[in-house]
């Protein structure tokens, strides 16, 4: 009797194994039905433009389907932006805490995740409800877009909540739903406690989530939500009509196409001819093995425009042979680290495209300036590898023309893609979104002509870029309400005041923007920075007579640098998963490079600043 009921209070090992089966499953499956709605995306994107370039017209529905299908990418997305490596969670702060103040954080961040998966939820059931009408061409209900928010934000709950008892325990899992729940509740409620600016009750509770590790789109939109109680204009409905209105853009539909390209390049075998090709340039350099990194990095960058995705790609491929060279692990890790922050400068670069649709700036005009950035960063990333490598003898001998030449033509096929998205956008031969389906386009066909990819590792690439872009458009879609609340509270104007008290001038603005970014930067993922951020800056940059392309460039460079700072680190900690190296000693190897990175910041900020104040037949030469 008493083994028995000792024994029921056992949780079984066959139960556990069916739960994480069912979740594994699940989460498949959400997978899958994302690879599909990108599959049928691209198809829906590719016949518009052959349409209009071939036969000289267009599909009048393919525009509005297009978005449609993005919204539904980013909906069913949604509950792996909360849950998989890509969720954007803040954990070092927590990780240093004990283990039992660290489960309570977990339980919190968990509730934090309920919290803004129920307004999406909820709120979205409630425009459901209210909206009526049908849609301008398609004809199809206008609430569609609703209750795939709705539905997803009910999927997060459940996926949400299902990982917390897998990884901790049942009862845990029901805490954090409950004080979910409370926290839902409280943001109904009137607390009398009006704020002048709720934008700034919205930013220190979602900062309080971030901190104790919740997801970051989702601490987002409970910051926001929360802001009502305290006198923030947005109720749940409105916070869901903005999110679907943030991803309910065109341009946006580039984004998982960039994506899917390059992890088509990837498993193609087209970027290790890159690498082929910067071995033959540049190997018999002084560390030349490094130094390759940092070419195959430039060119990679022109045809993938994610640095998560070349950082991935460096860690599998690079990282292993340099510490087989005779590179210490941290080391070789932290070069791999720091040269992939290349791909969101160098075009086609998805930091600009999010910049665009935050900012209106020209996209063509972004990759011009992106190529001068990247020129001068690769430069100083190479001075940076060539001062800090000192332990390691490494030079190849050097490559003949002939064997350039070889490896130049192996690399073609990959080197053609970046030239084409790159030429077709600035010289307004195609729109972006067009350019990026050709990207794929392209890249399909070079990997299936050269008989490097079959049918399983295009679904293959179509299932993590799905994932990939909806963890991408949730985060924009929760940044939307979250910047109305700043432009209602016109914290534009607050900044501006603030300049003004400095001086005014170009320099002043150059220093108050570098140092504001240089801080968000340490807890913002990118993504998120220059959503919210952007539009406060650029404003006060063009009123101190500076250049809004060059201003918007800087302000991407310097964001992506804190791809290589603690805590968040993303470059840093995307690295130290694939290599097992730890993520502190990759911080400390990457140092030499950070240095020289941030010369090269002041030197473009110097050049940007100085820029008003340049005779007008200086600036014709350029």
């Amino acid at each position: 009797m008493t083994s028995l009921a000792t024994s029921s209070l056992v949780p079984k090992p066959s139960l556990r194994r069916r739960a994480e089966r069912g979740l594994s499953c699940l989460v498949t499956g959400l997978e899958w039905l994302g690879a599909i709605i990108l599959a049928v995306l691209f198809a829906v994107v590719m016949a518009a433009v052959l349409r209009r370039y071939v036969f000289g017209g267009g599909f009048v529905w393919s525009d509005e389907l297009a978005i449609w299908l993005n919204v539904a990418l980013v909906a069913v997305g949604a509950p792996l932006a909360a849950t998989s490596a890509l969720a954007m969670r803040l954990d070092v702060i927590v990780r240093l805490l004990p283990a039992g103040v660290q489960r309570l954080a977990s339980i919190f961040a968990d509730a934090v995740a309920v919290h803004g998966s129920l307004v999406l939820a909820f709120g979205g059931a409630s425009v459901v409800a209210l909206v009526g009408g049908s849609s301008t061409v398609l004809g199809l209900p206008e609430s569609l877009r609703f209750a795939a928010f709705a539905l997803g934000g009910g999927l997060t709950v459940v996926v949400v909540l299902w990982r917390a008892a897998l990884d901790s325990s049942w009862p845990a899992a029901l805490a954090s739903l409950l004080l979910g729940i409370g926290f839902y509740l409280a943001a109904q409620s009137v607390t009398g406690f009006f704020v002048e600016t709720p934008s700034l009750v919205a930013a220190s509770l979602a900062g309080l989530g971030l901190i104790l590790g919740a997801p970051l789109p989702y601490a987002l939109l409970a910051g926001v939500s929360l802001s009502g109680a305290f006198g923030g204009l947005l109720p749940e409905p409105a916070i869901v009509q903005n999110t679907v209105s943030g991803v309910s853009k065109f341009l946006l539909l580039a984004i998982p196409f960039f994506l899917l390209a390059g992890e088509l390049l990837t498993a193609g075998g087209l970027a290790e001819r890159l690498v082929r090709f910067a071995a033959s340039l540049v190997g018999h350099w002084r560390a030349g093995l490094a130094q390759t990194t940092l070419m195959s990095s430039v060119l990679f960058s022109g045809a993938s425009g994610s640095s998560v995705a070349n950082a991935a790609f460096g860690a599998k491929v690079m990282a292993p042979a340099l510490i087989a060279r005779g590179y210490p692990p941290a080391h070789a890790a932290g070069i791999v680290a720091g040269v992939s922050m290349l791909d969101n400068i160098i075009p086609p670069s998805i930091a600009f495209l999010i910049l665009a649709t935050a900012t209106n700036l020209s996209v063509g005009s972004l990759l011009v300036g992106g190529f001068v950035a990247g020129g001068v960063l690769a430069l100083a990333l190479a001075i940076g590898i060539h001062l800090s490598v000192r332990e390691v003898v490494d030079a190849a001998p050097k490559a003949s023309g002939q064997e350039r030449a070889k490896s130049f033509v192996s690399a073609l096929p990959a080197i053609g893609l970046g030239v084409v998205v790159v030429v077709g956008i600035r010289f307004g031969v195609v729109t972006v979104t067009e350019a990026s389906a050709l990207a794929v386009a392209y890249a399909l066909v070079a990997c299936l002509a050269l008989r490097s990819l079959n049918i399983g590792t295009v679904f293959g690439a179509l299932r993590k870029s799905a994932t990939e872009a909806a963890a991408v458009g949730m985060l924009i879609g929760a940044s939307a309400p979250f910047a109305f609340l700043l432009a209602v509270d016109r914290v534009s104007d607050q900044m501006a005041g603030l300049v003004t008290a400095l001086g005014g001038g170009p320099y002043a603005v150059m220093l108050l923007a570098n140092l504001v970014l240089l801080v968000a930067g340490l807890f913002l993922d990118i993504g998120a920075a220059i959503l919210l951020l952007a539009p406060l800056l650029l404003p006060v940059a063009i009123s101190a007579g500076l250049d809004p392309i060059q201003f918007g460039v800087i302000l991407v460079v310097n964001l992506m640098i804190h791809g290589l700072t603690p805590p968040l680190g993303i470059l840093v900690y995307v690295v130290s998963g694939i290599t097992r190296v730890p993520a502190s000693a990759v911080f400390r190897a990457v140092l030499p490079l950070l240095a020289t990175l941030l010369v090269a910041l002041a030197i473009l900020c110097l050049g940007a600043a100085a820029w008003p104040s340049l005779p007008p037949s200086f600036k014709e030469l350029f």
